[in-house]
């Protein structure tokens, strides 16, 4: 394997040193670029993942790096995982690394429909309150022993207890293993969304409880996945090696020997790193860099339109944000597609409402605002008897996309009269303050949505956990509601259609676009592919 960490961790340090000594400099402030990606969502369709944490876990033994001759693929990751453990992670980049050594019950196929996975096939009762799960024969754990039916229940289970995404199974009633390879989920009300809410994105991963009960789930995973850990230290990052008892082992899987995962939080840096060889693949190209990039010989670069949607909301509990035309002249007087190019240089697509274009199966065609309507809007303004107004826009330079566009729509609003401030702050304040309703508007996004639930319900239903806006209305509830149970996928469609021309309309959200899912990798990796769900998967990745 060959050893990039001495270079790319010097480049960091003087990335460092540059940036302390510009901080240091009177009256001269410091532009830190950032490529997070916020993904992840995979986390989960929850909002965006927190702003990367330093590593708490204990450096694993290290183990013998494979030989050069060897086909180890190094992926270059923006920020580091905080911890190995699915189902207590919400990081991005912890998920990178665990989807590829876990599995779920059933998977996203590359079109973001559902495929089997852990479980060959199920069977739906005619009531939909009974779903039925076979498990595929000869699934082995990373320590040798056999999957059983009990491990998804005790995965289950933990996840209900203890995990963060034990909202997934509020209409579960229980979860039981009647046999080795039989898994049975009873439910209080049907679920068209079941499959994506138990098996949407590693967060809701199959584990084996022998490594919870010794405590190193989070720092040695063992899952049934195509790539086993190996290790994880400073130096090397972290190492996987291939699994030869995978389940798809029959059909050649996975074809690398192994993947290095290192961390270059600094995006020039890990370009740079890309460019000269020094690793193979990176998790995100900074949209100024597409262009450029993507010219370059040797190397590749896909860009798919992601699930991800960023947005702001105006505080509904505070005057005159509570006046339904307020919003809507705010959402009337920007310009999305300005704002979708300074802040993601054009890889991204404008939208008025959530999901974009690419989820052809629940996409919303809607659009009510004209593009920059100082007209309308202020005649909005006008009728609501509101003039001078201020708004204070909550953001983070954690993920500086949103201060980029809390800038253009502050120079846009300036037509109206409006005043904005930029309350930048770091994200765990951030958190906060939204939870605690201490803002005019918060600006952030959405990652990881598959099912027009996860878009929606939480967001927008008066008792929605995440409702930070107060956002009411009986009638969106009720369609919610009615499409959550909802098994005809066309009737179903048309329940969201109706609440989201509701949520657009009465601005309970102002959505601005859907940015791409963007990475990059030499030419000598062939077999991967970007995805939609911005999930990373190498198992059929080659490196020739």
């Amino acid at each position: 394997m060959r050893k990039v960490r001495t270079r790319w961790r010097i480049a960091i340090l003087l990335a460092m040193f540059t940036l302390i000594a510009a901080a240091c400099s009177e009256g001269e402030s410091v532009d830190v670029g950032d490529d997070t990606t916020t993904t992840t969502t995979t986390e989960a369709p929850t909002e965006t993942t927190a702003a990367p944490a330093e590593t708490t876990a204990a450096p694993a033994e290290t183990t013998a790096a494979p030989e050069p001759s060897e086909k180890v693929i190094i992926a270059a990751q923006g920020s580091e995982p905080d911890q190995l453990d699915p189902h207590m992670t919400s990081a991005y980049a912890s998920f990178q690394v665990l989807e590829n050594v876990y599995d779920t019950l059933v998977q996203p196929a590359a079109d973001l429909s559902m495929e089997p996975a852990l479980a060959e096939s199920w069977d739906i009762s005619d009531d939909n309150l009974t779903w039925t799960f076979t498990l595929r024969d000869g699934v082995k754990w990373h320590n040798g022993r056999d999957l059983v039916a009990q491990d998804v229940v005790y995965s289950f289970e933990r996840i209900i207890a203890e995990g963060l995404n034990g909202w997934r199974f509020g209409a579960v009633e229980t979860i039981t293993a009647p046999d080795d390879s039989t898994v049975v989920i009873t439910l209080t009300q049907p679920s068209p969304n079941l499959l994506v809410s138990i098996a949407g994105f590693k967060g809701m991963a199959i584990v084996p409880e022998e490594i919870v009960t010794d405590g190193t789930i989070g720092t040695s995973p063992v899952g049934t996945g195509p790539f086993r850990f190996v290790s994880q230290s400073p130096d090397e990052g972290i190492i996987l090696e291939k699994n030869p008892d995978y389940w798809r082992a029959s059909e050649g899987l996975p074809k690398l020997d192994g993947i290095q995962f290192i961390q270059i939080p600094d995006a020039s840096t890990k370009l740079t790193a890309l460019r000269t060889g020094e690793v193979h693949w990176i998790d995100a190209v900074p949209p100024q860099d597409i262009e450029s990039l993507s010219g370059e010989a040797g190397i590749t670069v896909g860009r798919v339109p992601g699930g991800d949607y960023h947005y702001f909301a105006l505080n509904q509990n505070r005057q005159p944000f509570d006046d339904v035309r307020v919003r809507q002249a705010i959402a009337m007087a920007i310009n999305r597609d300005e704002i979708a190019v300074a802040a993601q240089f054009g890889a991204a697509t404008s939208n008025q409402t959530a999901i974009p274009a690419s989820n052809a199966a629940w996409y919303f065609d809607y659009a009510p605002f004209a593009a920059a309507d100082i007209a309308g809007a202020q005649a909005l303004l006008d009728e609501a008897g509101v003039s001078n107004l201020e708004i204070e826009f909550l953001v983070t330079s954690d993920f500086p996309e949103t201060v980029v566009q809390a800038e253009v729509i502050a120079a846009e609003l300036a037509a109206l009269g409006i005043t904005v401030t930029i309350n930048d702050v770091d994200f765990s304040t951030w958190l906060d303050l939204e939870a605690s309703g201490e803002f005019d508007a918060f600006m952030l996004s959405w990652i990881g949505n598959i099912d027009p639930d996860d878009f929606y319900y939480a967001q927008h239903h008066s008792t929605g956990g995440f409702n930070f806006q107060g956002y009411a209305n009986a009638e969106v509830d009720r369609l919610l509601d009615e499409a959550r149970v909802e098994t005809d996928q066309a009737a179903r469609k048309a329940l969201y259609d109706q609440a989201a021309q509701l949520i657009v309309d009465e601005a309970s959200y102002i959505y601005l676009y859907n940015p791409d899912n963007i990475n990059a990798w030499r030419d000598e990796v062939g077999g991967y592919a970007t995805r939609g769900d911005n999930a990373i998967r190498f198992e059929e990745t080659t490196l020739n």
